[in-house]
């Protein structure tokens, strides 16, 4: 029986909300998103990671603001440096990790109203595997 879960905007469409930019979890920024952002935002990389980010045993995250999201998110619900966004934001939500723990899916789905739960295992990771090859970065 053929699914009805084939390609990736049969289970996600992003509405823009802004949810995933909330919440600290963390925004892990490499190296190269570093360099990136602080081109973009005419910031210095070396001193970037001391500016706007926090640090977690795995790595710098970026900073949350008093409301709780990204300080790159303005009030408008505008990412300020999308052309520019960290790797982790370019894939939300086709994670890695879901393929580990595909469970962690209708997790996301509770805050992401772009997520469409309750998808069967094998055709989420089937799609999220096809994501991560095929994303060129």
């Amino acid at each position: 029986m053929a699914s009805e879960y084939n390609t990736p905007d049969d289970i996600f469409e992003c509405r823009l909300c802004g949810q995933c930019c909330t919440g600290f979890g963390g925004t892990y920024v490499t190296p190269e998103d570093i360099w990136r952002i602080s081109k973009y935002i005419a910031a210095n990389p070396d001193t970037f990671v001391s500016c706007y980010c926090d640090m977690t045993g795995n790595g710098p995250v970026l900073t949350q603001g008093a409301d709780e999201r990204c300080i790159f998110f303005n009030r408008q619900k505008q990412c300020t440096i999308h052309p520019v966004k960290p790797r982790m934001c370019k894939a939300w939500p086709f994670l890695e990790t879901i393929l580990r723990h595909p469970e962690n899916w209708d997790a996301m789905a509770s805050a992401c109203p772009g997520i469409t739960p309750s998808i069967p295992s094998q055709d989420l990771k089937r799609i999220v595997a096809a994501q991560i090859k095929n994303r060129g970065f």
